[in-house]
């Protein structure tokens, strides 16, 4: 399930000077209930220099939304002219609803040197891993124990008993793939756990194939005289 965070401006810089080092797709992954949205929303705050990727859906507008900040509202004729087209980077059906990523807008933001956060699936997961992977870190969040995870969702009071089930149900699904991420994390405090994931970033952002400038700085070292 994915859930579209507003991004506030006063915690994000710019684009970064392109060369300075490439962003990168850092997805969140989790079960309904498990934490994501909380925690990405915390990682947005906290965080300089990192966007939320903001997905096209054929789900309809919620009265609190905003079309361009939550999601990108589209038809379902739009959206599979757009899959037709190549113009998304990954893209999924969720309980009946179709939400995909736009490319230009990401690659326009990598090659600026921003790092994009993702709250997608497993299965847009893979699809990024088939063809960003040089670009791409996952992390998928665990729950301490079904019971807690079924009790979160109960305190939500946002979904029906059926609802509820369901999202239990399919959380049983998503979680058996949780081998297919770099990282995994169980969120047993969301502080430690932001604090983790923190440091996840970190060292994503310190990988050698991002940081474009180390090539002609290593030459320089080189060439000095001593």
């Amino acid at each position: 399930m994915r859930h579209a965070l507003a991004m506030k401006p006063t915690a994000h810089s710019p684009l970064a000077p392109s060369g300075i080092r490439r962003g990168f797709m850092f997805v969140l992954s989790s079960p309904s209930g498990a934490g994501k949205t909380t925690l990405s929303r915390l990682l947005l705050e906290e965080e300089q220099n990192l966007c939320m990727s903001v997905s096209v859906t054929t789900r309809p507008r919620r009265p609190s939304e905003v079309d361009g900040r939550d999601y990108h509202f589209v038809t379902p004729d739009t959206f599979t002219a757009m899959v037709s087209r190549g113009d998304l980077l990954e893209h999924a059906t969720v309980f009946g609803n179709s939400y995909g990523t736009p490319k230009q807008h990401v690659e326009e933001a990598l090659a600026g040197g921003t790092d994009m956060l993702f709250d997608i699936d497993w299965q847009g997961t893979q699809q990024l891993k088939q063809t960003c992977r040089k670009d791409l870190a996952s992390v998928f969040i665990l729950p301490p124990s079904m019971a807690e995870l079924e009790r979160r969702l109960r305190t939500r009071a946002q979904d029906s008993d059926e609802v509820v089930r369901h999202r239990m149900a399919k959380a049983a699904d998503e979680i058996i793939h949780w081998d297919a991420y770099d990282y995994v994390v169980i969120n047993r405090d969301v502080q430690d756990t932001l604090e983790q994931i923190r440091h996840i970033l970190k060292a994503e952002r310190l990988r050698r194939n991002r940081q474009t400038t180390l090539p002609a700085f290593v030459a320089e070292l080189c060439s000095e005289k001593f």
